[in-house]
């Protein structure tokens, strides 16, 4: 029996790799002689490059850059195995992790660092970069990632914007004459997580602007502030970016690299799957087991578990996944592959006391998920 083992991290718990590994450890008390692939994988936010890299003998490279409120911070990006093509995770550099809660503000928070990411990439000669979306602090549209690589966004007066998706509401003009003119020759994947447009009840601002210290003023005020930002962008670039899919993402970070790169928005799910070739495991599959921190009705809109699952369904492989927390109304997944959703949590605990035996509680749901495989398979 071969069984494969595909999550993604369990955010501020586990690593990816740690929980397949958590996963395996369990299954083997009951299935000793199975065969096992552990193939952690992500979606497009943390842990992107440390899969990318690590399933294809890639090297991670470290560099110096802003962080999200203008800090200097180390962020890590990774060159594929071939060294031809490069992964950077804009919440590397500009990640909402970077900053305290009690800091968070993305009127200020800028994603300038991710820009410098892309620059030191370019600097190396890489012409093909996957850029992963999610995890980010910021809510700018990509503008202070761009300002990183030379456009030029000015006030009334002439004067360059200062960082953050505040200082949008002052943008009078877009100039693109200095951008690096290395960029027109650099495919960007950009990979995805969600498929939020720019804008609206549905956009950056409203829907991910709250988790990033945003009150309901200040998501109004943002969100007036992308819209103005599309505008000039359309006036710009004949380009409508308010209404694209995966446009949000990232802060509206998606906008921005439809706007001024040559970019391709793509599931991100589906650019991992494809670079770790998940396909040539599945064919001889007997059961899948994926996961991540959390399961709900986002779950959906292009998240690991569904996105291993579709993948899976098309070699007719069962599916299990594991979460940390399944909200109640998530029903929706079961009609997107998945088979089975466990919780991992035995019963009420601190979420703290959760985060820190994560491995164990997942150990025994996935030994017990095995023994009750076990009693089904007679």
């Amino acid at each position: 029996m071969k069984i494969l083992i595909a999550p993604d991290s369990f955010k501020e718990s586990l690593a990816a790799e740690q929980v397949a590994f958590a996963i395996e450890s369990g299954f083997r008390e009951v299935f000793p002689n199975a065969s096992y692939v552990c193939l952690p994988v992500a979606d497009g936010g943390e842990g992107t490059t440390d899969s990318l890299v690590s399933a294809t003998k890639g090297i991670l490279h470290h560099e110096s850059v802003t962080g999200p409120m203008g800090e200097a911070v180390k962020a890590q990006w990774g060159t594929l195995g071939r060294g031809q093509t490069a992964v950077i995770e804009m919440a590397a550099a500009s990640g909402l992790e970077r900053v305290a809660k009690e800091d968070r503000n993305p009127l200020l928070a800028t994603s300038y660092g991710t820009g410098e990411l892309i620059m030191a990439a370019m600097n190396q000669g890489i012409r093909h970069i996957i850029v992963g979306l999610g995890g980010s602090a910021t809510n700018d549209a990509g503008a202070g990632m761009m300002q990183a690589l030379g456009l030029k966004l000015s006030d009334a007066a002439g004067e360059e914007l200062p960082p953050g998706g505040g200082a949008l509401s002052r943008l009078a003009a877009i100039d693109t004459s200095a951008l690096d003119p290395r960029l027109s020759q650099v495919k960007f994947e950009v990979a995805c997580d969600v498929d939020n447009p720019l804008i609206g009840p549905q956009g950056a601002s409203a829907v991910f602007g709250p988790q990033k210290g945003a009150d309901s003023q200040m998501v109004s005020q943002l969100d007036a502030n992308l819209a103005h930002f599309s505008d000039l962008i359309r006036q710009t670039t004949d380009l409508n970016v308010s209404q694209i899919p995966g446009a949000g993402a990232a802060g509206g970070l998606g906008a921005g690299f439809l706007a001024f790169t040559n970019a391709e928005l793509k599931s991100g799910i589906d650019i991992v799957l494809d670079a770790v070739d998940i396909d040539s495991q599945l064919a001889d599959t007997d059961l899948v087991i994926t996961g991540e921190g959390r399961i709900d009705s986002q779950s959906i809109r292009g998240k690991t578990p569904v996105g291993v699952a579709k993948r899976a369904k098309l070699y007719k492989c069962p599916v299990i996944a594991l979460a940390g927390s399944v909200e109640g109304n998530s029903g929706s997944i079961y009609e997107q592959g998945i088979d089975a959703v466990f919780s991992v949590v035995p019963g009420v605990m601190a979420i703290d006391d959760a985060l820190q035996k994560a491995e164990v509680n997942i150990r025994e749901r996935a030994r017990n998920i095995a023994a009750v495989w076990a009693l089904a398979r007679g």
